[in-house]
């Protein structure tokens, strides 16, 4: 899957590798910005993380 999308993608080598880094970005911050937090509360570690204070 991941060479067949690199393969598909325009220009040369150097420009290839710099449109795939920016697409893992992009990738990385829709998940940490969107998907984990939607999925939290589904999550066996989701609880009151806060720590009390005396």
């Amino acid at each position: 899957m991941y060479g067949w999308i690199f393969r598909h993608l325009p220009g040369p080598l150097w420009l290839r590798i710099i449109i795939a880094l920016a697409l893992i970005l992009l990738v990385v911050w829709c998940l940490m910005e969107y998907v984990f937090p939607a999925v939290e509360q589904y999550s066996p570690f989701y609880r009151d993380v806060t720590i009390p204070t005396e």
